[in-house]
């Protein structure tokens, strides 16, 4: 198994290459939409926007350049994480612009996979993640974010001109996205897929599927996708390419609920299913819960190193949504708890085969 460290786009940089490298990391996952560069009232995780969207497509260069700047620093680069907004808004939407859309999503993916990209992660949702609230939720009153239905209307409609909690064009005021039920969802999710992951395949790319968060039934008036532990199995089922898998994060399949967090491990690592891993922690499940360091949630985590050990996934696991630590770099504290803790449950469960898991996991599909 290999540890990664995710990046946003204004970290990818030598500073935190470099930050990277002294923990040990190596593989980046790496963010290229950027979310916090509009109006300040945009960028919040209290029900608003993370942003306005960039470019519609990213390019063979952008990818090239990046892989190569990673390599100075001795880095692999283990996905690219989220499809830009602007370059597939229509797709999820259903919109006029959709077989244009895809056309350039395409050209992306082939110019991924020329540029040496080995997997592209993704989360097929109208809403996104949205409804968080930042909080000292964690261990000693940590900064973290949290998750409360009672705290937010949860059906508050999303603005004409918003997709996946991002302005990609001006809206029109007063009008917003119309609602969309689960069927229509999964009627536009399997376009997406028999569309895509033929171009995947042929690019040596894979597609991986993130689950809901939060993994509510309905968001904003729209379905969500994979917000339940069968539904990855419905993905997979759609097409069983094998660039089809998951970005498995564990925090969002706990917050679904009922303790199905070890079955769907068991089962995306028996049929090699995985892209990537988030491996973070929560408390509590929807309606309410809250991410807390990864040695005080509810999820045991040395157990799920010991079910990928047994099921032999050796691919890259990436701690996402740390808890923030009190000092001058809180963020860069609470990734290095995390790196470090991580590092020590995989050697001490990888010294110890006797420990490792081959749970006959229990139908989810």
């Amino acid at each position: 198994m290999k540890i990664g460290l995710g990046l946003y786009r204004q970290m990818l940089n030598d500073e935190h290459f470099a930050f990277a490298r002294q923990m040990g990391v190596s593989h980046v996952v790496a963010h290229l939409e950027d979310y916090f560069s509009a109006e300040p009232e945009l960028s919040s995780g209290d029900g608003g926007g993370w942003g306005r969207a960039g470019a519609a497509t990213w390019s063979y260069d952008t990818f090239r350049d990046l892989i190569d700047k990673l390599g100075q620093h001795d880095l692999k680069l283990a996905a690219i994480e989220n499809l830009p907004v602007a370059g597939w808004s229509d797709i999820l939407l259903d919109g006029p612009d959709r077989e244009r859309q895809m056309d350039g999503l395409k050209q992306m993916v082939r110019d991924a996979g020329r540029a040496g990209v080995p997997c592209i992660g993704y989360n097929f949702s109208l809403a996104g993640v949205w409804g968080w609230s930042r909080g000292p939720f964690a261990r000693g009153g940590a900064m973290s974010v949290g998750f409360d239905i009672d705290a937010i209307d949860p059906q508050e409609p999303i603005p004409d001109g918003m997709v996946w909690n991002m302005q990609y064009r001006d809206g029109k005021p007063g009008e917003t996205v119309p609602a969309v039920d689960s069927d229509t969802l999964w009627q536009r999710y399997a376009w997406f897929l028999d569309q895509l992951l033929p171009v995947a395949e042929e690019a040596g790319v894979v597609l991986a599927a993130h689950p809901d968060d939060p993994p509510m039934d309905r968001l904003r008036g729209t379905a969500r996708l994979i917000n339940r532990p069968d539904t990855y199995g419905r993905a997979f089922a759609l097409n069983d390419s094998p660039a089809n898998k998951a970005e498995l994060c564990l925090g969002s399949v706990q917050e679904m609920g009922g303790g199905a967090v070890y079955d769907v491990v068991a089962q995306c690592a028996a049929q090699n299913r995985i892209g990537y891993i988030h491996f973070r922690n929560v408390k509590g499940a929807v309606p309410k819960y809250h991410e807390v360091f990864l040695d005080e949630g509810d999820i045991d985590m040395a157990r799920i190193i010991r079910i990928l050990a047994g099921h032999g996934y050796d691919g890259v696991l990436i701690p996402d949504h740390t808890p923030e630590l009190v000092c001058g770099a809180p963020w860069h504290a609470g990734m290095a708890y995390a790196i470090g803790y991580m590092k020590a449950l995989i050697t001490q469960v990888m010294e110890n085969p006797a420990s490792w898991e081959r749970p006959g996991a229990r139908e989810v599909a």
